[in-house]
Order: C-alpha cells, then sequence, then structure tokens
C-alpha cells in the first residue's frame, strides 16, 4: 500500500469489498438518486466495505498520487499532479462515463457552488455538497455508501460568495470538514457519525469557513474567512483527536507583534482587518514550513481608516508548522483597497531554472493576473518583482508603491476598452448614476468615495479560489483566470458585527456573464508564458494534469476537456450536464486509471446547477449527458403551487433565500456585488421584477429556464411586498 510504513500495511490490510457495476440505460447510468431523510444520524448503507484511513505522516502525504488521491491538492505539495500515464494524450480521446451519481438531489439552489474536490481512498470516494453534506461514495459502483447531513441554518446572512464547501481531508480513521455556519467537525470514515465537533468562529459575527482542511500527522490545520464582515482571520492547528486547539496564528497581527506596526496605532481597525484563509495550505516536510495565501484587508475598497502596508492581508505566509510561528511573508499588495486578495492555494515545486540552477519554489496566482514565484524557504522572488510608484489618493491613505512581478503574466494588463467602460455605464443602477465615471488608466488606480472608477482586473478577476497545477514533466503552472472589468464606488462603513463591512457605496458590471478567461501554462524555470487559450466565458474552474501529457479543466457550460499540457492543442470534450466549475482528482483502481470530477454549477458564474459526480476511464461505456439547457442541470428551492400571476410570498421568501441573496444580501441591500434593490422604484412592480428576474441584464444572470415561471411570479411577490421600501 502507497505511502504507508510496514506496521500500517498489517494494520489496514483490509480492502474494499466491491460490488457490481450499474448497468447503463439510455446512455446514461445515474445512481444515488432520491430524497434522504432528515435527521443528524448518517444514512449508512454498505459503510462495512469502507477501509478507515491510517495516522498518515508528512512523508506520507507527500509521495505522488497513484492508488488514491488522500489530499485535495494531490499530496502537501498542492501540485494536483498524477503520475498516472495510462490516460495520455494518444488515447485520451477514448474516455468515456463509468457511471455517474447524484448527490440526492440537493444544494441546487443559485446562492449553492460546487467547488469540493474529492478524496478517493482505498475504493471510496469522500465529497461534499454546497450545503455542507458529507458523502461516502463507492468508486467501482458509484453507489452511496453512507451521507452526513450538514443541516445549516437557512438564516445564515454572512457568507461573502456563494454556499459552498472545498472538501475534506483524511487521517486516524475520520473525515475532517469545515463549515459554513463555523464549525469543524471530525466524522468517523466508516460510518459518517460525528466524533467530535468544535466551533471555530460565530456566522452571526461575520465569520464562516469554506476550505478543506488538511490533515498532517496527527493535527489538521484549517482557516476563517470573513473580511467582508469586518473579521479578524487566523490558521488554527487542531488535535485530529480531540479538536482542541494547538496553536493559532492571526493573519492580521496585533498590536505587539511582528506587523502590528503596519496598522494605525490608538485604534480598533486591526481587529476587523480581514486578510482571510480560502484555501488549503501546503506544506514543505523538509522545511517543516507551512504555506498559505490571504485575503484583502477589511474594509475591502475604503483604506482611510487603515493608513499602512495592512499585514498579513493580501499575501503568502510561511509558518513554523510546529509552533505557527511567522518564518516570512510576502505581500502581493500593499494596503488592497482593490478587492485584489490571494484566495488560490500556494503550490510548491522543485525545477532547474534556465541557466541551470536547481529552485525549491512556490507559486500563487493572484487576483491581480500575475503568478507570484518566490522561493519558498526565503519569500524572494525568484525572476524579480520590482516595486513602483503608483497613482496616490489621500483620501484612500494609499501606499506610494506596488510589486510589479516582471513574469508570470497571465491576463492582459491594460485599461478598460471604451466598449466595456460603455457596458458598465449602462449597467449603473440609480445610486451609481449619481457620481461621475473615472476610466482607470493603469494598474493601482485607487477608487474614490467622489466617482466610479472603472478598472480591471475586478474582485472576480484574475485568479480567484480555483486551485492551479504544476506539472514537473513539462515544468510548467496550469492557471485558470477572468478578465473583468467593474466600476466601483468607494464609502466609509460604519463597523457593526455581522454586517457587510466592504467600504463599498456602490458597484456596477460586476456580472460574470460578461468576462472573458484564459488558460494558461507558464514555465515554473523562467516565469514565462508557454502557451495560452482565450475563452469568451470565464475559466473559472480548477485544473490537474497527469504524466500523460494532459491538463483537465472544466467549462461552464457543463463540458469538461483536456488539453496536451505541453502545447495546449485541445484533445477531449465531454459534457457533464452541468456547470464544470470544479476539480478532479485521479487514481488507479484495479490496475486502470479514472478520473472524478463533481459537475454542479456555480453561484457566481451563474452556471447550470447540478448534483453529478462523474466517474471517467477508459473502459467507460456512457456518453456524454444533454448538455445543461432550459430545465436541466438545474433545481431550486421554492417549487410547488399553481401558475397564477400574482405570486405567494411565502414561497417567494424561499426562492429569495435560495438564489438572490448570494448577491443581493438577505435584506436586498446589497451583497457581493449586487445592487441594493430595496430603495429602487422599479422593485416595486411586479411585472419589471418578473422581467428583470426571467430575463437577466445589468450584470444579472437570467433565470428563465433555472427557475419555473411560478417561481419567478412568487420571488417577484416577495420583493415587491417585503423588500421594497414603500
Amino acid at each position: 500500500m502507497r505511502g504507508m510504513s510496514r506496521v500500517e500495511r498489517r494494520r489496514w490490510r483490509l480492502l474494499a469489498v466491491g460490488v457490481g457495476l450499474v448497468a447503463a440505460s439510455g446512455g446514461i447510468a445515474t445512481v444515488g438518486q432520491g430524497a434522504s431523510t432528515k435527521t443528524d444520524t448518517p444514512v449508512v448503507t454498505k459503510a462495512s466495505q469502507i477501509v478507515p484511513a491510517p495516522h498518515f505522516t508528512a512523508e506520507d502525504l507527500a509521495q505522488l498520487p497513484t492508488t488514491d488521491w488522500i489530499t485535495n491538492g494531490g499530496t502537501t505539495m498542492n501540485q494536483r499532479f498524477s503520475p498516472l500515464d495510462k490516460i495520455n494524450t494518444s488515447n485520451v480521446k477514448q474516455l468515456k462515463g463509468v457511471w455517474r451519481a447524484h448527490l440526492r438531489g440537493r444544494a441546487l439552489a443559485a446562492k449553492y457552488s460546487g467547488e469540493s474536490q474529492p478524496v478517493v481512498y482505498k475504493g471510496t470516494i469522500f465529497v461534499t455538497s454546497g450545503d455542507d453534506d458529507v458523502f461516502a461514495i463507492s468508486a467501482k459502483t458509484g453507489k452511496i455508501l453512507w451521507e452526513h447531513r450538514g443541516n445549516l441554518n437557512q438564516k445564515i446572512s454572512t457568507v461573502c460568495c456563494g454556499w459552498l464547501n472545498r472538501g475534506v481531508a483524511l487521517g486516524d480513521g475520520r473525515v475532517y470538514y469545515n463549515r459554513l455556519d463555523g464549525k469543524t467537525m471530525a466524522l468517523n470514515m466508516k460510518t459518517g457519525n460525528v466524533v467530535w465537533v468544535k466551533q471555530i468562529v460565530n456566522w452571526q459575527d461575520g465569520g464562516t469557513m469554506t476550505q478543506a482542511p488538511l490533515y498532517l500527522d496527527g493535527r489538521i490545520y484549517i482557516g476563517v474567512v470573513g473580511a467582508d464582515f469586518g473579521v479578524r482571520s487566523f490558521m488554527d492547528s487542531l488535535d485530529a483527536r480531540t479538536g482542541k486547539q494547538v496553536w493559532r496564528f492571526y493573519t492580521i497581527p496585533g498590536p505587539k507583534d511582528p506587523g502590528g506596526n503596519t496598522w494605525p496605532k490608538g485604534n480598533k481597525e486591526y481587529l476587523r482587518g480581514g486578510a482571510s484563509v480560502w484555501s488549503t495550505p501546503s506544506y514543505d516536510a523538509d522545511l517543516g514550513l507551512l504555506y498559505f495565501s490571504t485575503g484583502n484587508a477589511g474594509s475591502d475598497w475604503f483604506g482611510c481608516d487603515r493608513p499602512g502596508k495592512n499585514l498579513y492581508a493580501s499575501s503568502i505566509v510561511a509558518l513554523d508548522v510546529k509552533t505557527g510561528k511567522l518564518k516570512w511573508y510576502f505581500q502581493e499588495v500593499h494596503h488592497d483597497i482593490w478587492d485584489y486578495d490571494a484566495p488560490s492555494p500556494v503550490v510548491l515545486f522543485n525545477a532547474k531554472t534556465k541557466s541551470g540552477k536547481t529552485v525549491q519554489g512556490l507559486g500563487q496566482p493572484g487576483k491581480t493576473g500575475w503568478l507570484y514565484l518566490l522561493d519558498r524557504r526565503t519569500g524572494k522572488p525568484l525572476y524579480g518583482i520590482d516595486e513602483k510608484p503608483v497613482l496616490q489618493s489621500a483620501e484612500q491613505k494609499t501606499w506610494p508603491t506596488q510589486p510589479f512581478p516582471r513574469t508570470g503574466a497571465f491576463i492582459p494588463h491594460s485599461p478598460p476598452s471604451a466598449k466595456e467602460v460603455a457596458r458598465i455605464k449602462k449597467e449603473r443602477d440609480k445610486t451609481a448614476k449619481k457620481f461621475p465615471v473615472k476610466v482607470a488608466e493603469q494598474l493601482f488606480t485607487p477608487p474614490s468615495t467622489k466617482s466610479l472608477l472603472v478598472y480591471g482586473p475586478g474582485p472576480i478577476g484574475g485568479n480567484n479560489w480555483m486551485p492551479s497545477s504544476y506539472n514537473p514533466k513539462t515544468n510548467m503552472f496550469y492557471v485558470c483566470s477572468v478578465n473583468q472589468y467593474i466600476g466601483v464606488v468607494s464609502a466609509r462603513n460604519t463597523f457593526k458585527k455581522g454586517q457587510t463591512y466592504a467600504g463599498i457605496g456602490a458597484i456596477a458590471g460586476i456580472g460574470v456573464s460578461e468576462a472573458t478567461g484564459t488558460l494558461t501554462a507558464i514555465d515554473a524555470g523562467s516565469g514565462k508564458q508557454v502557451w495560452q487559450k482565450i475563452w469568451n466565458e470565464p475559466c473559472y474552474a480548477g485544473t490537474t494534469t497527469t504524466a500523460g501529457n494532459l491538463v483537465f479543466v472544466g467549462r461552464n457550460d457543463g463540458r469538461y476537456q483536456a488539453y496536451d499540457a505541453r502545447n495546449g492543442k485541445l484533445l477531449w470534450t465531454f459534457q457533464t450536464g452541468a456547470g464544470a466549475n470544479d476539480t478532479s482528482a485521479i487514481f488507479s483502481m484495479n490496475g486502470k486509471q479514472y478520473l472524478v470530477l463533481l459537475s454542479a454549477g456555480n453561484s457566481l458564474a451563474a452556471t447550470p446547477h447540478g448534483d453529478n459526480l462523474w466517474l471517467f476511464g477508459l473502459d467507460g461505456t456512457m456518453g456524454p449527458a444533454p448538455a445543461p439547457g432550459a430545465g436541466q442541470g438545474t433545481g431550486h428551492a421554492g417549487e410547488g403551487g399553481t401558475n397564477n400571476t400574482a405570486g405567494n410570498v411565502a414561497r417567494g421568501q424561499t426562492v429569495w433565500n435560495g438564489n438572490c441573496t448570494v448577491c443581493h444580501g438577505a435584506k436586498g441591500t446589497g451583497g457581493n456585488g449586487g445592487p441594493d434593490i430595496s430603495t429602487l422604484a422599479a422593485a416595486r412592480s411586479q411585472t419589471r421584477v418578473v422581467s428583470q428576474v426571467t430575463n437577466g441584464g445589468g450584470g444579472m444572470p437570467p433565470f428563465k429556464g433555472q427557475l419555473t415561471q411560478q417561481q419567478i411570479q412568487d420571488v417577484a411577490s416577495y420583493v415587491t411586498n417585503k423588500v421594497a421600501k414603500k
């Protein structure tokens, strides 16, 4: 057994008991459908076939994944690289579905996203849904062996960017996962029963958790998010047996901590300073260092109350894994007032430069549109990052310089085009139209409280949460990104616990549907771009790469694709039936190579929703699913009722909670970029609201075909009667 000592091999020699393959019917085999009981007790079917994971050491988790995919990054280096090559450039076109499972038909409303990268151990796949349900699934058959219901409080109002969960960690016979309600939970790996629960933060105060934990040698490592609600974030090390805290590192230092002087003296801004930890950390066993990246400072777009660099926001951080002590940091954006955080995982690599020098490096692609390449021993740039003067604003207390990498660009750093400026002007709401428009002619142009700044990349632009991969055979990184422009008016927000603290007065043009995307290969030995694919829609999924010279990535319209890792040639496309906005895991079973992918759609990308878990292999017999169109791959809360034009307010609130709060907030006063509609005159007209929800526009996606006609009438009635102020 790969990655185990001799003692562990003897201890865990039990193998998963296989059952027969599901027969294909009508070209698509689907398993695991149907409603489950509403209870905290897991639904268990064939738990006896699950092999519990042992006590994984750092050495175990550093081994390249073959029969298993134990961590969501493949290894603790987060490379998302598989050494398997039985699926390669010569035969990938033969890849088909082996089975398609359904995750019980839940988490289908527009507010949910499917961003959980599966993990695989001894024939069992573990994956989560956007509503924090956890599933154990047979890799052989696709049947659900057990499920644990998250039973999230649907009144949670402090979720920044969609309801989602990015996966689990395995070790010591337990499954560990973080939740949107601020809890970290350990489940029995064989049954799904709760072993322990730890309340890390309270969602009522603005803190939530989305990342997959990292298990490592009897500890788990977790981070919290909440910068948009004025939360001071941190990284925790917990005892994997009990959940007891071992150490805590605040990503915003206190006044007496190293870096505390980068925040103003004599006030409490550091206590609501942000620096969210969105992604699973990476780890170097030889150096004993834990690496992760952090989000923007709070408040997002207004910096007057927090003069200074604002460490360790928008940074890459290295900690001593045993003590949590800071070893080094690199800040990508000083005094961030553009929402230019760094939510994507840090990836470790060893590579030779063009001069023949071997480097121990790391790469982290930021929202700024650069891949930051650093020496992971010291945090120093590998290929040059220059501090250059930038435009200043006394109102924003801007920092005089910003880092400009010489290499690693994966989107253009050019001013908004006249077409983009015109689009954003058109999409302004009533509040934004009060302000004159200023166009950013250069990067790091400060936003203002007196004008609408049109700039890019926007807050969803560059590389967002999407994990990148690194292939040691090609020596290349593979980065998905979004090229987005938006308009922003800054504002001084009064801090109130549990309420938005984004420093925003108005926003326009944030819709992802208007953006374009790139899939870029970057040479780790030089930082130079090798090849790039430019898409008409955002590249909004993670990448995985293999020794078969392949790169796998999903598309918003449901297609899953394979490219030649060396030159970017498209080799294979398969329609999954819902937005393929996730990252696959790759493993072998009975000597054959497989890929497993969650295809469930994404709230911010407004892609078709579903609950599909696909297994792909060369021995698959299933063709693609129908492309997700009207009524396909989608489903939403609040269904029911008859088709009448009046609408039902109570049902409409359910539809609102499931589909609208992610952008407009719980009360309609604005959320993740969506405008405040509570004061709009149009929001008091049933006809106009029905038209807007049906057809979209102004950065809002159309819900025709995703919501039924009755649901649209219901939510319009809720908006006109409860959200709009008379």
